[in-house]
């Protein structure tokens, strides 16, 4: 209980993204290499969002500091040689965006066809940061993202990064507490093995139906109305689980049915990336193939405790316990994102 309430107190801006993203695009045109780093300082640490809010405001000292973080954590090799940091420019993003934009020229050996690059910005930013970045070399598009544990990429024309994705897809799940706590309450009172096998089932499929929807950008909806029905959801299951009536039958039709909502929630880091057509759906691909694997080790642990309580005198207290320890926390969020 305790451990759920202080979920409540992590706020919206980790639920999805597993702390902040950064944006990059880097464009590789021989030996030189441009790179752009997009930046909103609403989950960053303090001391870096309050320089970016300066650095909006036109003040060239934390301008040039920001900058000076790029140069220093953005190593990039090529032929076994370092290339060399040049000029940078800062860009605020347009109102009512709070991002800023950082660019730095390399200047590399060779012909770039080749290179190593390697992000240490988390050094900085947190170790929750992670880099979605673009590169753009040779004609084609990669798309690779920079973690705390994959902070290493080599680029060629032929890369694509395709395990960063899924990587990324573990991370997104196992750190999107609504989303687990969402699964948590169906299962509580989702039956024998078969009902609980189609109450997952139907959860996976509708949410990888809309995650890859929403991420070709087939149908989207306001990031704020999926994460208030996403809390919602999260309500309203809790409080169904309070009442004496068979749930059973038709709870896989709720797991599809809000499961198709969270989906689009799942979606927000691919959308938000702008990842061109030509590398998405292999990344669409890696990213959903990491949310169900973590998914699955998430329902891997779950399941057993479950079985613990089954047909125990007490599994109705442990039920109605958690459901409205749950159903207060679904609640209170989705006042805070539907009205704050």
């Amino acid at each position: 209980m305790l451990l759920l309430l202080a979920a409540a107190h992590a706020g919206p801006a980790l639920a999805h993204e597993g702390g902040s993203s950064g944006y990059a695009v880097i464009t590789i045109d021989g030996g030189r290499v441009q790179y752009r780093l997009t930046l909103w300082p609403a989950a960053l640490p303090p001391p870096v969002a309050e320089q970016i809010r300066k650095a909006r405001e036109g003040d060239a000292v934390s301008r040039e500091q920001l900058l000076g973080v790029v140069r220093g954590k953005m190593t990039l090799t090529a032929e076994g040689r370092g290339c060399a940091a040049g000029a940078g420019s800062v860009v605020a993003g347009s109102p009512p965006a709070e991002s800023l934009t950082l660019a730095v020229e390399f200047a590399c050996a060779g012909d770039g066809r080749e290179l190593l690059i390697r992000d240490d910005l988390f050094d900085v930013l947190g170790a929750d940061y992670h880099t979605l970045a673009r590169i753009e070399i040779g004609g084609r598009t990669v798309q690779f993202a920079f973690t705390p544990e994959t902070r290493e990429s080599r680029v060629t024309g032929t890369s694509r990064g395709l395990a960063s994705f899924v990587w990324l897809g573990v991370e997104h799940i196992l750190t999107g507490w609504d989303h687990l706590i969402f699964l948590l309450v169906l299962l509580l009172r989702g039956g024998g093995w078969l009902s609980l096998a189609k109450i997952i089932t139907a959860f996976t499929v509708a949410h990888s139906l809309t995650l890859a929807l929403a991420a070709l950008d087939v149908v989207t909806l306001p990031d704020r109305l999926v994460e208030a029905v996403i809390a919602l959801s999260i309500a309203i299951v809790a409080a169904e689980n309070l009442s004496l009536r068979p749930l059973v039958s038709r709870r896989w039709l709720v797991s599809f049915g809000f499961g198709l909502v969270h989906g689009f929630g799942f979606s927000s880091v691919l959308r938000e990336l702008g990842l061109p057509s030509q590398g998405l759906v292999l990344s669409l691909l890696g990213f959903n193939v990491g949310v169900e694997l973590g998914q699955a080790l998430v329902v891997a642990v779950v399941l057993p405790a479950l079985a613990l309580i089954r047909d125990r005198r007490w599994e109705p207290r442990v039920v109605q316990s958690a459901s409205l320890v749950i159903l207060v926390v679904g609640a209170v969020l989705f006042v805070e994102r539907a009205l704050l």
